[in-house]
């Protein structure tokens, strides 16, 4: 890993449209786009904070998925901090190496070519951790 940048900050909502009315309409953060993600059981919102990576309004549409159980339990909120890394490979045989605790095991990947896995808060002190490698172009 030689670098490491916030990418994302995913925030846990019960209702994106809702949410949407603070952090875009009062807030004014620009909205880049809306993704139903099938595979997670999410709609996330995206909405850019400039350089700083951007906010990610995360609200399930099935109440069985891992998001819905999370806002059942534990409610509305931020819920990971996501870094970009520029070697995800390096990354995970650097944890693994230091016995660190992974939820995924193996990267998943988005449609869009990024790889992605998630350090579990046990290994973190408390925070639910993603690390992204983006799609090589």
């Amino acid at each position: 890993m030689t670098y490491f940048k916030i990418n994302h900050i995913a925030v846990v909502v019960e209702n994106i449209h809702v949410a949407l009315a603070f952090w875009r309409d009062t807030l004014g953060l620009p909205l880049q786009h809306v993704e139903h993600n099938t595979g997670e059981a999410v709609d996330i919102a995206f909405l850019p904070t400039g350089d700083a990576g951007e906010i990610e309004l995360i609200a399930p549409f099935t109440t069985d998925s891992g998001i819905a159980t999370y806002l059942a339990k534990k409610g509305a909120g931020l819920h990971h901090l996501c870094l970009d890394v520029d070697d995800l490979d390096a990354a995970l045989a650097r944890l693994r190496a230091a016995n660190v605790e992974l939820i995924t095991e193996q990267p998943r990947i988005r449609p869009d070519g990024t790889r992605y896995v998630f350090v579990h808060p046990r290994s973190t002190g408390g925070v639910l951790l993603e690390l992204y490698e983006r799609g090589k172009d």
